[in-house]
């Protein structure tokens, strides 16, 4: 084995511990929290593993009493109509900028880019008041349609792969006699749908774990969404620490589930839009 092999093998090792290491960091105060969850109130702090005997009791409380089934609901709808929204914002936006070259084309995007590193929270403010303007409070609406205007990452991905596609394609299609909504009908949305895809996840994840918007636009128990209904685990006579780690493992399967199904999307998605 050469120098230069084994250094690399070294590095690589090391590379990988680090990766282990930090992995586990993240992992052990989530498997904390789920097995923490099957305790009783009286063992929260006790060293056993699951509780002695293991309790189901904390998932039937924050099932029935806290109001979690409805606020899944309104988190689902939430994010399926945020990532629906940005989906179809994505794919018309990259569409125009690929194709048809607008003359300050390269100012939209460098403006896209731009949008990406100046925090959300700048325009909660100015969104806030718009929303209470259109009498949008404890609405869908007031949870949706605001969220429709952070979606610059979706569209750059989405734009990557839709500027990498053959012209001959588009080509071809025009001189058969197809319009642009042809082009993009038949012949740029069925090739840029793995991108698609893969800002659909996206944004509903996003939309699924947000907490600052429906914070402000929601009061009401009934509207809220499952990370807003977290703190009603949390009252003036103490935190209800059982209930509130079940609640929360409950509002993380879906997530967990959609991500291990579509986590090699993502990856396949930002691979193609660095290499664009």
């Amino acid at each position: 084995m050469t120098k230069s092999l084994m250094s690399k093998t070294a590095w690589t090792i090391v590379w990988h511990a680090v990766l282990i290491v930090f992995s586990a960091s993240m992992l052990v105060p989530l498997c904390w929290a789920a097995v923490t969850s099957f305790k009783s109130p009286g063992q929260i702090y006790s060293s056993s593993l699951l509780g002695d005997p293991p309790t189901l009791a904390n998932y039937v409380h924050a099932w029935t009493v806290s109001g979690l089934p409805r606020q899944l609901v309104n988190t689902f709808v939430m994010a399926l109509l945020i990532a629906g929204g940005q989906v179809v914002v994505a794919a018309l936006a990259s569409f125009g900028l690929a194709y048809f070259k607008p003359l300050y084309g390269r100012l939209v995007f460098a403006a896209l880019a731009g949008s990406i590193v100046i925090p959300a929270q700048v325009l909660i403010i100015p969104q806030f008041l718009l929303t209470n303007a259109l009498g949008w409070k404890n609405t869908m609406a007031g949870l949706v349609v605001p969220m429709l205007a952070s979606c610059a990452l979706q569209v750059l991905i989405t734009y990557q792969h839709a500027n990498g596609l053959p012209r001959s394609l588009t080509k071809a299609a025009r001189l058969e006699g197809a319009t642009s909504v042809d082009v993009f009908w038949h012949v740029v949305l069925p090739n840029i749908r793995p991108a698609l895809n893969a800002v659909f996840i996206l944004a509903f994840i996003g939309g699924w774990n947000e907490y600052l918007w429906p914070l402000l636009v929601t009061d009401d128990a009934d509207s809220t969404t499952v990370q807003i209904g977290l703190q009603m685990f949390i009252t003036a006579e103490g935190t209800n620490f059982g209930g509130l780690l079940a609640a929360a493992v409950i509002s993380t399967l879906p997530i967990l589930v959609i991500y291990l199904f579509a986590s090699r999307q993502i990856t396949d998605a930002f691979l193609k839009a660095g290499s664009a």
